[in-house]
């Protein structure tokens, strides 16, 4: 094991930049028709005097992190904005650190400053999630190693701690020493809740022509994927005619696939989705899907998920939670329930990931069985440094094939300069393609995308974002968001 380093951080430009979905994309409460990516870059320092900044980018997402209906989804990203701003005054207060000790010796005050300002545990999660992948980046960069180097090397200094009691006796070190970043993964296509199905369910003006597959059917023809994530929306009627839909195209147009349901919070109980997942299994149209679904996806709002046993379904079906997972105790306290299985999201932080993957590893080789079980999933990362980033480290972690929906709803890197786009083809040809004057897209062959130059110098981007073309980030607010509107003022 090398010697872990320890740096400073120095400090942190804050950036944004939007783009315009080419199609709408709704899940949850929600429709998304244009976003707004946080970008950051982090200037880290050495004791010998070595420097170097790195970059990390996230969506600044609204009706996610917090789903409450009386914000606005400007007001949710100021939350966003105000747990980054937390972030960096912590990691800056705590001078020379290991990049995992910046991250757990200010987890819980972290925490606390966000509950003081009403934000809840995803959203206290995501300033130090932006913050932790640009110090990564940068020591990565001074240092000359790859992310998985780095992760397998242990150079961010990972370990139990008192935030982690269940890890208590595992041998971290061997655990991180054994992983290793594939050289491709397969993509699981995300289904919205208002995504075409089929050609009919287009008007001829509603119609993008962009060259990229816009239904469902044009989605499994062009991509020809095995994976589909399918997301689900409360009402069990209209979930199975849907559902019947998506199994039709999928039943005619594959020789195999596999699928996963994605509830988004939208059953208010056990009981609900329960409901739903019995009327499947009773439909003879929904036969074939039915036996390729590998597990469901949180589908019980968060306020409620964590307070009942879901065993009654969770014995039949392997059950996950994501909205749920917002601290370091959430999984265990899960698992306690009758869930099985977490998501891995880089918007949660990955060092939450890899903690999580370490308590997948320990429980499964304790019981001898494969029962528990961690899922990639994804937050629309836009192509560039944020997609990079999350597929470098759900390969690391060994998972074979991961939720895409950014190179779906977004066309690709067009929110970008040509240069920064040239840049990134040019840097990591395997993982994009650029046409004539099109922008730089995902390449996904066979389903499958090709991520070997990821492991490169920094963490997973070996070209330059373009922070010029960006514009700084506003100061985040220092009141409670929210509590006005909860008083009636």
């Amino acid at each position: 094991m090398t010697d872990t380093p320890r740096l400073r951080l120095v400090e942190v430009e804050r950036y944004e930049r939007d783009v315009r979905l080419r199609l709408p994309f709704r899940f949850g409460v929600t429709t998304v028709t244009h976003a707004t990516q946080a970008v950051i870059r982090a200037t880290i320092a050495l004791p010998d005097g070595r420097s170097e900044t790195g970059a990390g980018a996230e969506t600044l997402a609204s009706k996610w992190f917090d789903k409450n209906l009386a914000l606005s989804d400007e007001q949710n990203l100021d939350q966003l904005r105000q747990s980054l701003a937390i972030a960096i005054e912590l990691y800056k207060a705590r001078g020379l650190e290991t990049p995992f000790g910046l991250y757990g010796g200010t987890y819980r005050e972290q925490q606390a400053r966000c509950a003081a300002l009403d934000l809840n545990p995803l959203v206290a999660s995501y300033g130090p999630a932006l913050l932790d992948r640009a110090i990564a980046d940068a020591l990565g960069r001074t240092t000359g190693r790859s992310f998985p180097q780095m992760v397998s090397q242990n150079l961010l200094g990972i370990g139990a701690t008192d935030l982690t009691p269940d890890l208590a006796g595992f041998d971290i070190a061997a655990f991180l020493g054994g992983l290793r970043m594939a050289p491709s993964i397969e993509v699981r296509h995300t289904v919205g809740l208002v995504d075409p199905i089929t050609a009919e369910d287009q008007k001829p003006e509603e119609r993008v022509n962009d060259g990229l597959p816009e239904t469902l059917e044009e989605v499994v023809r062009c991509y020809r994927g095995r994976y589909y994530k399918l997301k689900v929306g409360g009402d069990v009627a209209a979930d199975l005619a849907r559902l019947t839909r998506i199994a039709s195209v999928l039943d005619r147009d594959l020789p195999e696939y596999r699928a996963t349901l994605d509830g988004n919070e939208q059953y208010e109980s056990v009981e609900g989705i329960a409901e739903l997942w019995r009327r499947m299994r009773e439909t003879p149209a929904l036969a074939r899907l039915v036996s390729s679904i590998l597990f469901i996806e949180q589908p019980i709002k968060r306020q409620v998920a964590l307070s009942r046993s879901v065993r009654p379904l969770a014995d039949d079906k392997p059950l996950e939670i994501d909205e749920s997972d917002g601290e370091l105790s959430s999984f265990p306290a899960a698992l306690a329930l009758g869930y099985t299985g977490v998501s891995s999201k880089n918007c949660k932080g990955f060092y939450k990931s890899i903690l999580n993957a370490a308590r997948v590893a320990k429980l499964n080789a304790e019981t001898g069985t494969p029962r528990y079980f961690m899922s990639a999933e994804d937050l629309t990362t836009w192509a560039g440094v944020s997609v990079q980033q999350d597929l470098c480290l759900v390969s690391l972690l060994g998972l074979t094939h991961v939720e895409r929906n950014g190179h779906h709803f977004i066309d690709g890197m067009s929110f970008a300069p040509e240069s920064e786009q040239a840049a990134f083809a040019a840097a990591h040809p395997d993982l994009y393609e650029k046409r004539g004057g099109g922008p730089a897209r995902l390449r996904i062959e066979a389903g499958r995308l090709s991520i070997g130059s990821l492991d490169c110098p920094g963490f997973a981007a070996a070209a330059p974002l373009d922070f010029s073309s960006m514009r700084p980030m506003p100061a985040a607010p220092r009141e409670p968001i929210g509590r006005a509107l909860a008083a009636g003022e």
